[in-house]
Parts: structure tokens; C-alpha cells; sequence
């Protein structure tokens, strides 16, 4: 498993890029080594076992931003075994929608779990009207998810 946490981003007003910038802060101050990269700047072959993070608002009617577009489709076509990939999932959305809330991050959350990864704690679903600041809520499940990755029995290995 790589050593290294991926923090992958899936935004269209930069929100979610905020949301991973903390995200990466607390997961190195927990002594991870951690990277951002857009969604559209990582292959479908680049994905092997080790610890993700996706970071991603929604957008339309419930579809993942437009620079997830290509890897969610091609995880879709292409389905491959993602054993061994461990990931967390901070979505972002408005309640205002409620059909179609944070749909970008549940999405990837689904078709990683269809496709064998194990999601590590809870997904959030940031809404942003609850009046509370994404970065914010970010930070304390990034602590919180840094202790799962941490105390996992093959980490490191």
C-alpha cells in the first residue's frame, strides 16, 4: 500500500480544492504524507491499493463537476478491481436540491465500494447551507479519518 495519501478533487467554484487544502494540512500534521491532484489529472491506471480521499462538489442535476467526468466514466466502463484501495469521501452540496444532494461525492462513493475499495469513517455530506464552513468541518473529519487510516493492521506494509 503507498505511503502516501491521494486527495482527489472534483470542483467547478473551487470549493472543494479549499475543503482538500485542509484536508492535506491535517493529514500531515497527523504525520501522513499526503498530495492534491484534480480528478482529471489522475489515470484509471494510476489507481492502485492505498488511501484516497475524494473531494468533490456536485453539479447539474446531480452529476459529478465536469474535470471528474472522464474517471468516473471510465471506473464505470472499465470496472476494475480496486482491492486494496481505502478511501474517504467529503462531498459537497445544497439541501436546496434534495434530490440530487451531494450526489458527486455519493456517487463516487458507490461505484468505489461496487468495485471493491473499503471506505474508511463516514462520508460527509457537507450542505452549504447549514452555516457551518466546509474547510472547517473537513478539518475534524480529517482528524478523525487520519486515527482509521493509522490504525489500520496492514499499514505501511
Amino acid at each position: 500500500m503507498s505511503n502516501t495519501v491521494k486527495i482527489l478533487v472534483g470542483s467547478m467554484s473551487g470549493t472543494a480544492e479549499m475543503v482538500a487544502d485542509e484536508v492535506e494540512t491535517i493529514l500531515k500534521g497527523a504525520g501522513l504524507a499526503a498530495s492534491i491532484s484534480g480528478l482529471d489529472e489522475i489515470e484509471l491506471s494510476e489507481i492502485q491499493p492505498g488511501a484516497y480521499v475524494i473531494c468533490t462538489s456536485t453539479y447539474g442535476t446531480g452529476e459529478v463537476p465536469d474535470n471528474a467526468k472522464a474517471l468516473y466514466e471510465a471506473l464505470q466502463k472499465e470496472r476494475p478491481d480496486l482491492t486494496g484501495v481505502v478511501y474517504g469521501v467529503f462531498g459537497l452540496g445544497d439541501s436546496i436540491y434534495p434530490e440530487t444532494f451531494c450526489f458527486g461525492g455519493k456517487r463516487f462513493d458507490t461505484l468505489l465500494g461496487e468495485l471493491g475499495a473499503v471506505r474508511l469513517g463516514e462520508r460527509v455530506d457537507h450542505d452549504s447551507r447549514s452555516g457551518r464552513y466546509p474547510e472547517e468541518v473537513a478539518a475534524k473529519w480529517a482528524g478523525d479519518w487520519a486515527k482509521l487510516l493509522i490504525e489500520l493492521p496492514d499499514r505501511g506494509s
